[in-house]
């Protein structure tokens, strides 16, 4: 059997905001959400084997659970190779760089940079309902992982609709450590639900950005601090960084973000950040704008 490697990068996912706009009877949460995809990222790089073989590499593999205990990229590629019908017989390589459970969308991204490769090495084209319920099925962030671009987010995250170009901004990824679980800063969650916020002009530059990100907020922020208090220092820190136009927390944390003019900027912040915090997770980071 031939070598066939494929490659993918799993790109961190940023809530740049996030309104919980809702809940559905199930105990669901519906979200409006402006989801941009930045480096750093982790890797996926797919080969053919006779079985399902999934090698965890990278500072974070760790933190994982490990392939006998079904991981959620081993469940996409099993999930993927049921729904074609065929046996999942490939052997994955995670190299496993972003933290875990940060709100970065960290798994959620590696599973579908495994489908996407799966897809390839296996040569099939499921259908695109099918192969949506599979996504959502694994993760509410799945589905847009696997659709790769910017985008506004509705639902429970299965909807995923165009949003304007974002510029050419530099960012700084910060993690102080903290692992937060989505369920429990759910529940911690207090008070109403906020209204959708998407706007249709293209922002020009970070301050642009900065600006319309300014009056809409993460709705999940407020509990996080609660369960994290260290989350505000983190974001006192990047505030303060020369440069800053913008600071917020992703998801339902710990990473935070910041913007900045440029990609040489945010390195320079993140050389700073890093001498006064080395026990933080820092890390300069850009925007990516097409499919991954």
């Amino acid at each position: 059997m031939g070598r066939q490697l494929i490659s993918s990068a799993a790109p961190a996912k940023l809530n740049l905001y996030l309104h919980i706009t809702g809940r559905r009877d199930n105990g669901y949460h519906e979200l409006d959400s402006l989801i941009a995809f930045a480096e750093p990222c982790d890797w996926i790089v797919a080969d053919r084997a006779q079985d399902f073989l999934l090698d965890l590499t990278g500072p974070f593999a760790p933190a994982l659970d490990s392939p006998s205990d079904d991981n959620l990229v081993a469940r996409a590629a099993r999930g993927l190779a049921t729904l074609a019908g065929i046996e999942p017989a490939a052997r994955l390589a995670l190299e496993k760089n972003l933290p875990v459970a940060s709100g970065i969308g960290g798994g959620s991204s590696d599973a579908a940079a495994a489908l996407r490769v799966l897809m390839c090495l296996w040569n099939i084209a499921p259908e695109s309902d099918a192969l949506a319920e599979l996504a959502l099925s694994l993760g509410a962030d799945v589905p847009v992982c696997l659709h790769g671009k910017t985008c506004f987010v509705g639902g429970i995250g299965e909807r995923c609709d165009p949003a304007p170009k974002l510029p050419n901004c530099g960012l700084v990824l910060v993690n102080p450590g903290v692992v937060l679980a989505t369920p429990e800063v759910f529940r911690a969650r207090t008070g109403g639900f906020s209204a959708s916020a998407r706007f249709t002009e293209t922002p020009t530059d970070a301050v642009a950005l900065a600006r319309f990100l300014a009056v809409r907020r993460n709705d999940l922020e407020a509990p996080a601090l609660f369960l994290a208090p260290v989350i505000g220092e983190v974001l006192r820190a990047l505030r303060d960084l020369p440069g800053c136009r913008f600071a917020r927390m992703s998801g339902s944390g710990a990473t935070c973000f910041a913007l900045f003019d440029d990609h040489v900027e945010a390195e320079s912040a993140a050389r700073i950040l890093h001498e006064h915090h080395g026990d933080w997770w820092v890390k300069p980071g850009r925007l990516l704008y097409s499919d991954v």
